[in-house]
Parts: structure tokens; sequence; C-alpha cells
């Protein structure tokens, strides 16, 4: 496995609406390999820094990217699993038309090549999914089933950053940490860095590298170890300042 040093350097990034401040010199990096946590209450911003790294809302401050040779990204790709999908499911669209329209940029009703769509079996099959998802509509997919579908249409083509916002939140226990794992082992197979957004301490603990607590601005930020045991932490999260993480 090569050692990949790609990263993004958030700077003094800032978010400003006709009604105030939204976010405020928001600062830190997620480095090559890394899951990093950011966490907080509702309201803190997470989404909204999500939505800036998109390019869906305007920002001051820097977002660098860099790639495994240390040169910056002027165009760079980024992975987007949201927490959930808003579309009309009655619509006749299926898994394979998908993502062989997110390959080859084609539209869905001049068909697929069968090289695009052995393409995409083998992109379903490294999240964990059954070729036959390739044939049911989008609409009748599970919460795990949808999941593992968006986390293979982030994948390809291979992002420099992906993020995850809230991914498991329609997803049953069991769901939960198939999915986690499968992110795990994709984090030590492709060391792409992840952001992961979580209201699931738990979760956090159990599958994050680093975490930052962000309350509009980062309050806190290290390794998840340190960054759980700050009373930052306890106080957001309504702990007790004398036990640990519940």
């Amino acid at each position: 496995m090569d050692t990949c040093k790609c990263s993004t350097q958030i700077r003094n990034l800032t978010v400003r609406k006709h009604d105030g401040v939204i976010l405020h010199d928001v600062s830190f990096d997620v480095h090559h390999g890394e899951i990093l946590a950011l966490i907080g209450r509702n309201g803190a911003g997470k989404t909204t820094l999500l939505k800036a790294l998109l390019g869906r809302i305007p920002y001051t401050g820097t977002v660098v990217f860099h790639n495994s040779k240390g040169e910056q990204i002027s165009n760079p790709r980024i992975g987007y699993v949201p927490q959930n999908l808003v579309f009309d499911r009655s619509m006749p669209v299926t898994v394979g038309d998908m993502l062989c329209s997110n390959m080859g940029g084609m539209p869905v009703w001049l068909g697929h090549k069968k090289e695009k769509l052995n393409q995409a079996r083998k992109l379903l099959a490294t999240v964990g999914g059954n070729p036959s998802l390739l044939n049911k509509r989008i609409g009748s997919l599970s919460g795990g089933e949808m999941q593992r579908v968006l986390l293979a249409f982030a994948l390809d083509p291979k992002p420099d950053l992906l993020l995850l916002d809230e991914p498991v939140s329609a997803v049953d226990r069991r769901g939960i940490e198939v999915f986690y794992d499968l992110v795990t082992s994709m984090r030590a197979e492709h060391q792409m860095p992840i952001i992961l957004v979580s209201h699931d301490l738990s979760h956090v603990e159990k599958y994050a590298t680093r975490a930052v607590l962000l309350d509009r601005t980062v309050l806190v930020s290290g390794s998840v170890r340190e960054v759980m045991k700050t009373p930052e932490v306890r106080e957001a999260f309504g702990l007790k300042l004398t036990g640990g993480v519940k």
C-alpha cells in the first residue's frame, strides 16, 4: 500500500447569513487515512460546514486540498453520503441506472453498455452490495441498501475527500455495524480522508481516529480519546462531569 499524503486543510472558514454568523473562524485538517468525527449539538453548524466544503454555500477563509504527491488540487473530487435522500419514490430509476449514469454522464433513457454495468456491479461489491440491487428501483430500497448504494455512488470516481453526514440514521443496529465496518475497511484500503458527522458518541469512539467538537467554531480538536474526556464535550452532550462518556 502506498503511503499517500492526501489531505484537506480548512483555515478560518466563516459563513455569514443575513441574520448573523453561522460559522466563525473554523480551522482544522483532515489527513490521508483518517476518519475525523465532527460532533456537536443540534444547530452547531455541522451541516453548514459540509455544505461549504461541497461548494453549495458561500464562505470566507480557505479550503485547500492536496493530492498524494503533496500538490494542491484545484478541482477536488468530494464524495458525499447524506443523512437521507429526498426524491420521488415512484420514479422508475434503478440502482444500475443511477450508478451507470454517474460513471458515464449518459442519460438513463439511452441505456447502459455492458462494460458500465459490469463496472457498477464491481462497485456494488466493494460496498458489500448484492449484484441483484442493480435491477431494484431506488424507491424500493431499504435504509441499509440505500446507504450502500449512496456510498458506492460517492466512491466513483475515487474522492479526494469523503463526507458522511449521519449516514446510518435510517439503518437498523446490525446495518449500522456493517456500514461502519465497511467504511473502516475502505479507509484502510483506499486511505482517503473521511469526515464523519455523528450524534452517536459510541460510534465516534469505536470508528473515528480524530474528533472536532464544533459549536459555530472549533471548541476542541484532537484524538478521539482526548476530545471525549474534555468538559466541553460533556457539557455539549449533557454528560456527567464526574464520569466518562455514557
